[in-house]
């Protein structure tokens, strides 16, 4: 009897899958077959074929893809491969407390769909669950002040580090990626900036004490752990990440995943300081051969004049790591955190890391997430670069790495004297 086995069937998104099928002649050709359906019912198709061992089995863990979206042994390749039906749609879970992604996998027997009988009902096929939010985690919303936001607090009694996750200009509240630092820890604020509720739909400037009231917000709360908080940011959300860390002592640890070392569209303006945009050259922008914009070179900040646009991050008293993906079309992010980690070497600073990923492309997201390497982003077509096996072993490495930086920086020594 042919079975279709996935251990865990219900787990957070960031843990992988063992999945097996068994129970098939010897030496089968098969094909698995995963797909999801988004909150806004567009789906997402993934395939892979084997061939069954000698004993009738292939363990993904194991086995090489013979074929499909992907080649070689990746254990969740299925998950990461997967890729819209409808093109330039990018996969993002918008309720992350109350229901998961389901993934339905089934296994067919490969010669069935060479000769195009794919209709007929698959071998085995199983329901999986992919929750963004682990079990206790309680989330809060927040409008405290002019802040907006969720707050996701982890079980138990605390007290957990603190973290604000900004992300970049989709803008809105994007909860998913705290709803996960929560479930692995962390007191994290999903943090919006404009483009919500009442927040402006296009500032005119970014206000840094905005992002300081988020920080004290978070310090004062009985769960957190202080004196410092973390930033994780992505894109537009690492120019604020950045000038948080330079202007803000309260930030200890910053997570900068492709960004720039400036600020660009609007000025940011923090006590009577004021930093300008850096200028862009509309004449760099590209096409690629599918008709998609990229971004990433329309900032020259090797050019006469450049350095009077770029932070001051030697003032930084935190640490930082940098998370480039080398394949980025829209941000030339490998540039500019070399460009940032020079400044810091010229001032004798050592704290920085630097994880840059050949491949990977601008949109590093949690582990197992699929590549969206183009979307439709404020009616524009925007190409994000990426390959997706590099991609995903990026988001697989960075995400393990981000929680243990935050973690050494932002957890107290429990050894040293009080």
């Amino acid at each position: 009897m042919i079975q279709l086995t996935a251990t865990p069937v219900s787990a957070l998104v960031d843990e992988p899958v063992h999945i097996q099928a068994t129970g098939l002649t010897p030496f089968q050709m098969v094909s698995f077959q995963a797909s999801l359906e988004d909150e806004s019912g567009n789906m997402f198709y993934s395939q892979a074929h084997y061939r069954a061992n000698e004993f009738g089995e292939v363990d993904l863990k194991h086995a090489a893809s013979l074929g499909g979206d992907y080649m070689g042994v990746h254990p969740m390749g299925l998950f990461w491969s997967l890729k819209p039906e409808k093109l330039l749609t990018r996969l993002l879970k918008k309720d992350v407390m109350n229901k998961p992604f389901q993934v339905q996998l089934k296994l067919y027997d490969l010669e069935l769909i060479v000769n195009n009988k794919a209709a007929s009902a698959p071998k085995a096929s199983l329901t999986l669950e992919r929750w963004y939010v682990a079990p206790g985690v309680t989330r809060i919303q927040v409008r405290e002040g002019r802040l907006r936001g969720a707050l996701f607090l982890p079980p138990g009694e605390g007290r957990f580090p603190g973290v604000i996750d900004l992300f970049g200009g989709l803008g809105g509240l994007l909860e998913f990626r705290a709803s996960l630092l929560a479930s692995r820890g962390f007191a994290s604020l999903a943090l919006a900036y404009f483009n919500y509720e009442d927040l402006p739909a296009k500032p005119e400037i970014t206000d840094l004490e905005y992002f300081e009231e988020a920080a004290n917000f978070l310090l004062r709360h009985p769960k957190v752990f202080g004196p410092g908080v973390g930033v994780v940011s992505v894109c537009q959300g690492v120019q604020i990440g950045l000038s948080m860390a330079v202007n803000l002592k309260q930030v200890t640890a910053t997570v900068l995943i492709n960004g720039t070392n400036f600020p660009f569209g609007i000025p940011q303006v923090y006590r009577g300081k004021i930093y300008q945009p850096f200028p862009y050259s509309a004449q760099l922008i590209s096409t690629s051969a599918l008709g998609l914009l990229e971004l990433y070179r329309i900032y020259e900040t090797t050019e006469v004049g450049a350095s009077q646009y770029l932070f001051p991050v030697e003032e930084a008293q935190g640490h930082f790591l940098f998370i480039v993906g080398e394949g980025d079309k829209v941000i030339n992010s490998k540039t500019h955190a070399e460009q940032a980690i020079g400044q810091l070497r010229r001032h004798g600073k050592n704290n920085w890391t630097l994880l840059s990923y050949p491949g990977a492309g601008h949109l590093i997201e949690p582990p197992y997430s699929p590549l969206c390497c183009a979307s439709m982003t404020r009616d524009l077509k925007l190409h994000w670069g990426g390959e997706v096996i590099p991609h995903a072993a990026a988001q697989e490495h960075s995400w393990k790495e981000i929680q243990r930086f935050l973690r050494k920086h932002l957890i107290p020594d429990m050894t040293s004297p009080l």
